[in-house]
């Protein structure tokens, strides 16, 4: 399968279908040397995301602005509170009870971009699901931010 199609693929599957347009035309991929696989996804030597062993994409903070175009992609976000802006952006995990809207598609494991001010700040991994998020107020609902 060509590289392109298949990062538009998972990127559709990931995160809703119709994300995968927003992907840039000008990507360039690297390839493991014992697999053949696709490893790296780079824009003019910036890399937007990495292939993981399981199928899904780790996708870098600037990829996540980019593919804020899609309305659909949003909904796989969450936003944050000034109060919490700076430790996440430290690395620090994000607690439901600064956040302040996440998107309805968040499951369990999920990647998660953290948004200030429809800024992408950090990606994550989600410990809870998005009705999860907006019902508690006390406990981790992300960790793990890139």
């Amino acid at each position: 399968m060509d590289s392109v199609l298949k990062i538009k693929h998972t990127l559709d599957a990931l995160f809703g279908i119709g994300v995968s347009k927003y992907l840039p035309k000008d990507v360039r991929f690297t390839y493991s040397k014992k697999t053949g696989r696709i490893q790296h996804v780079y824009q003019n030597d910036m890399l937007l995301c990495t292939l993981r062993i399981d199928g899904g994409l780790a996708i870098t903070p600037n990829f996540a602005q980019i593919l804020m175009k899609s309305k659909k992609f949003r909904e796989n976000c969450v936003e944050v509170d000034d109060d919490s802006k700076p430790f996440i952006e430290n690395g620090n995990s994000v607690f439901c009870s600064h956040i302040t809207w996440c998107g309805k598609n968040i499951l369990i494991g999920s990647d998660v971009p953290v948004l200030h001010e429809n800024k992408v700040i950090a990606v994550g991994r989600a410990i809870l699901s998005s009705q999860m998020m907006s019902s508690l107020k006390r406990g981790v609902a992300s960790e793990d931010q890139r």
